[in-house]
């Protein structure tokens, strides 16, 4: 009999305890129904060491509540990040219990709160990129994408985000999974003019975009390819590298992205730099004639090339190819601009050595010379920033260096004109 009354003691208890925990979630769910999420979650933290004894379906009950539960606490601004992600859990818990279970309850609302969670993240992750604050829009984004690892997207742009931050490893990382699931971003965009507003409006698919054209709301349907990321995320994968200090793990990682796209300009560009970082000016030079040969009359590319011989303190080479471009485009204003910015980078040399001169006779003398060689040197630049104003009136930054130029040569007429230009 002994034995007996231990078996009914042991049975009694866990059926109370079963009780209690019921009892729990249903307190908590009431609590919820009257907006009180703060006691919803007392009752769960109490019902939680419970859950040992509980059914399949009564955890899956819990999850659900629970998850509602962080959801309503995150939408009141209550520590929203952790009760987002607390939540987030709790619905994919739900989910995969019943799954297991062949039987499907709270699966749908929880999926649909799953959805909403991710939304959440990615306004979120705008608001903060939007703020500079570029470490926080990363996590947000990848919290997002771990909500759904389908969409590789987030992933992308949480890539992004994470090199605006200056959180290179995390970068890194997050760009080799994107090439480790072989993500393209490759696709089609859906474009109408709304007639009302006039603006052009995007549309998430081509189904949606006609049934609003046919409707009559819209107007000039427009279709644009979105060209592939990979070669994208290749570079940056070996720039990445490079920041690391892995040169011969970056050279690998770029061959590889060429060999996949061997008609890729920038990434023939991106090798060629990374050899030129690298110091093996043989191969970097090598690398841009190839470059070249394929695309002489590509005035984009030359233009990329003066800017990388610019950086690299190879001013004569730079100008060359700044030349070229115009040659090929006289149109091409920001060719102009950076000739006029390679001319007054002279300036600064000059002002140095003058500002270290006395005021002896032969110093001053020194002094005329030199300053007579700063004017020759914003003269040189004159015509090139009369081009870019010409070709862009809302380059103001242009415009306020060609006049400080006039200013600096006392050319007053032209700077009033050029002033009362700006000011209109």
């Amino acid at each position: 009999m002994k034995s007996n009354y231990v078996i009914l003691v042991s049975l009694f208890l866990t059926t109370a305890s079963v009780f209690a925990q019921k009892d729990q979630i249903k307190a908590a769910e009431n609590a919820l129904k009257n907006g009180n999420a703060v006691e919803a979650k007392t009752f769960l933290v109490q019902a939680e060491p419970l859950l040992a004894n509980a059914t399949e379906a009564e955890k899956a009950q819990y999850n659900f509540v629970k998850g509602n539960t962080l959801f309503e606490l995150a939408t009141k601004n209550s520590d929203s990040d952790a009760n987002y992600t607390a939540a987030a859990k709790a619905f994919k818990e739900v989910i995969s219990i019943e799954k297991a279970m062949g039987k499907l309850k709270y699966s749908e609302p929880a999926a649909v709160s799953l959805q909403t969670i991710k939304g959440k993240f990615v306004n979120l992750a705008i608001e903060e990129g939007n703020n500079k604050n570029y470490s926080a829009a990363a996590s947000k984004l990848y919290a997002a994408y771990e909500l759904d690892v389908t969409d590789l997207e987030k992933l992308y742009y949480a890539a992004n985000y994470a090199v605006n931050a200056k959180e290179y490893e995390l970068a890194l990382q997050y760009y080799q999974e994107l090439k480790a699931k072989k993500f393209t971003g490759e696709g089609e965009s859906f474009y109408a003019v709304n007639k009302e507003n006039k603006n052009e409006e995007l549309f998430n698919s081509k189904q949606e975009r006609d049934i609003y054209v046919k409707g009559g709301s819209h107007e000039k349907p427009r279709d644009e390819k979105i060209p592939s990321k990979s070669p994208e995320i290749y570079k940056n994968i070996a720039l990445l590298l490079i920041e690391k200090g892995k040169t011969e793990e970056a050279k690998a990682a770029i061959a590889e992205a060429i060999s996949e796209n061997p008609d890729d300009t920038n990434l023939l560009l991106s090798e060629a730099d990374i050899y030129l970082k690298a110091n093996d000016l043989a191969t970097y030079k090598k690398k841009i004639t190839a470059v070249l040969e394929k695309n002489p009359d590509n005035a984009d590319l030359i233009f990329n090339l003066g800017v990388i011989s610019y950086n690299n303190k190879e001013l004569a080479q730079a100008e060359k190819f700044y030349v070229r471009v115009i040659e090929i485009d006289p149109k091409y204003s920001n060719a102009y601009l950076n000739l006029a910015i390679l001319k007054l980078d002279a300036e600064k040399g000059l002002i140095d050595k003058m500002n270290k001169l006395g005021t002896s006779t032969v110093e001053m003398k020194k002094y005329d010379v030199l300053k007579k060689q700063r004017d020759d040197v914003f003269k040189s630049a004159i015509p090139y920033l009369i081009k870019v104003v010409e070709l862009d009136e809302n380059n103001i930054e242009a415009s306020k260096t060609l006049l400080n130029v006039y200013n600096a040569l006392e050319m007053t007429a032209e700077a009033k004109a050029l002033k009362a230009k700006i000011n209109k």
